[in-house]
């Protein structure tokens, strides 16, 4: 006889404020809903944990106590949006960092692009940087050839011992290798001071990675947790790419102590439970193994898991009307649109930091005085006019608040 707990689904999104639990028991018709506070020491450590807590009493009709260890036999999968990487941005909350960067570019972050948005606005506010320290590596590569060259000639990258070829085929000249005895001291001072998490973002690493990685390889030995430009996101432009790694140091410990409280919940932690698949929603809409959960592809967990809720639950693929997802909750506001194909951006501003990820075309803003918030409406805005073009203002725009429901039907088309 099959135990009646074998394919339990669990869909979670864990706001700032609220958590949204949905639950598919078999042989039940009755889907679970649960909404929890996210925050509540007076009743629970864990909100998710908690929510699961009461699925399971259901599905085994007996009285599970909250403070003893969940097992998750007969769970098939838990699946989490989350804005813990969302929120830790937004409020400038994530974890002290340091940038290791090339001699010499130790301002190119705060400089950035010089781009202005509103080029007449005379108060213009400056984002803050990520990182709380920057640390320059005495290492150095150029780039021998140019794409705009009109003459080009062929270099015979065996000609010249410092020539190298880059991943992208450019041959890189290798002036400065970096010096990893003095790396190792620099960052014994890092960790003296205080720094558990850095960043690593080198010139022209984009092609020629190996300074970077003999650094990170070097930091990881002595214990700190390492984010690496060229690894996060092997792309050109210095100043997305050293933002993007930034931010991935900033966050990913954040997460990653997140994932570490949830799974102390169950009976041997999550590692344990091998016949439940735990996966976490990326910023692109799509899932990931809990243990390859990184804060940069975090950034939008949450609003990207209401994403792929509304366009399931409200997108008609027979009447092809866009439709509008506005997600206030009590931390940030989050508006997208849906044509019945998922828009995502490469290189986006959130919190004023760019950063070069694969996300759902998504625009967030935190919840300070939200009504009366500009830039909320001008988001709305940038989603509603190309629905009301579609529409010459005389068709249905269908607008859908987010929730529960949503993430269980979206759990279900997973």
């Amino acid at each position: 006889m099959t135990d009646r707990t074998e394919g339990i689904r669990i869909a979670i999104d864990k706001g700032g404020t609220f958590t949204d639990l949905w639950a598919s028991i078999p042989g039940r018709k009755k889907d679970i809903v649960i909404k929890l506070l996210s925050v509540d020491p007076g009743n629970y450590a864990d909100a998710p944990t908690e929510g699961i807590r009461r699925v399971l009493e259901v599905a085994r009709s007996t009285k599970i106590p909250r403070k003893v260890k969940l097992n998750l036999d007969g769970v098939e999968t838990i699946r989490m949006g989350t804005t813990v990487a969302t929120n830790a941005l937004l409020e400038r909350k994530g974890e002290r960092s340091a940038l290791l960067t090339t001699k010499g570019f130790k301002d190119l972050l705060v400089i950035g692009n010089q781009a202005r948005p509103n080029i007449f606005d005379l108060s213009v506010a400056r984002p803050d940087v990520l990182y709380s320290k920057v640390v320059e590596i005495d290492e150095r590569v150029t780039l021998e050839e140019y794409t705009e060259n009109p003459e080009p000639h062929h270099i015979d990258p065996s000609s010249d011992e410092s020539l190298e070829v880059g991943i992208s085929g450019e041959i890189v000249r290798v002036l400065r290798k970096p010096n990893l005895a003095d790396v190792e001291r620099d960052l014994q001072a890092l960790k003296a001071d205080g720094f558990k998490s850095i960043a690593v973002c080198f010139v022209h690493s984009f092609t020629y990675a190996k300074h970077e990685l003999a650094v990170a390889e070097v930091a990881r030995r002595l214990g700190f947790k390492v984010s690496v430009s060229s690894q996060l996101q092997s792309m050109i432009k210095m100043v997305p790419r050293g933002h993007s790694s930034s931010a991935d140091a900033y966050l990913t410990p954040i997460t990653q102590n997140y994932i570490d409280t949830f799974s102390q919940g169950f009976e041997g932690g999550l590692d344990a439970a091998l016949g439940t698949r735990c996966e976490f929603m990326q910023s692109d809409g799509g899932l990931v193994d809990y243990r390859k959960f990184s804060g940069l592809k975090a950034i939008l967990s949450g609003p990207a898991g209401g994403v792929v809720g509304f366009a399931q639950t409200s997108y008609s693929e027979k009447e092809r009307v866009p439709i509008i997802g506005f997600d206030m909750g009590g931390t940030s506001t989050d508006v997208s649109r849906y044509a019945g194909i998922y828009d995502h951006v490469f290189e986006t501003t959130t919190a004023g930091i760019t950063i070069q990820c694969p996300q759902l075309d998504i625009n967030t803003v935190v919840n300070v005085e939200t009504y009366t918030d500009f830039r909320l409406l001008q988001a709305v805005g940038r989603a509603y006019f190309g629905v009301m073009v579609c529409l010459k203002l005389v068709q249905k725009v269908l607008v859908h608040i987010q929730g529960p429901l949503a993430i269980g039907k979206a759990a279900r088309s997973l």
